[in-house]
């Protein structure tokens, strides 16, 4: 899902500021290990695209699901994977590599895919638009919430 149609406000959870080589992780915050859905989101990223830089956060608490949830997630991925190629594509790869999650467990999806000079002209995370409530009426999000938990 493209970021201009996903419903999400931010908050951060969690933040992960990652440098070459991978080993050297840096957490801003400790991410909850209690939180498969974003522990996965985060690893399947990293091993995907080596990232310089990257950040999963849990907006799924400014939604109209239970507390605890992980259904809606916002990503900034900064990596040199996506040097030359247009914002769709990067989109598409970051789809792709999420795909058993957004099949699944997670509702809503806002990526931001920058490659390292970009990130470097303007480090910031955009903000997701307010939450226009579409998850009230999404049948399948109780069923995915479920299916999270198991």
């Amino acid at each position: 899902m493209l970021p201009s149609t996903s419903r999400c406000t931010q908050s951060i959870f969690a933040c992960l500021s990652l440098t070459r080589p991978l080993a050297h992780f840096t957490p801003h915050m400790d991410p909850d290990p209690n939180r498969l859905v974003e522990r996965t989101i985060r690893t399947k990223l990293a091993n995907v695209f080596k990232p310089d830089h990257l950040e999963v956060l849990n907006e799924s608490h400014m939604h109209a699901v239970p507390p605890g949830s992980e259904s809606h997630f916002r990503v900034l991925v900064v990596s040199s994977q996506f040097q030359g190629l247009p914002l769709i594509q990067r989109h598409r790869m970051v789809n792709e590599a999420l795909k058993e999650e957004l099949r699944s467990r997670v509702h809503a999806l806002a990526i931001q895919a920058k490659t390292p000079d970009q990130w470097g002209s303007d480090p910031t995370l955009g903000k997701s638009p307010s939450c226009m409530g579409g998850s009230r009426g999404d049948h399948t999000v109780e069923e995915k919430l479920k299916a999270g938990r198991e």
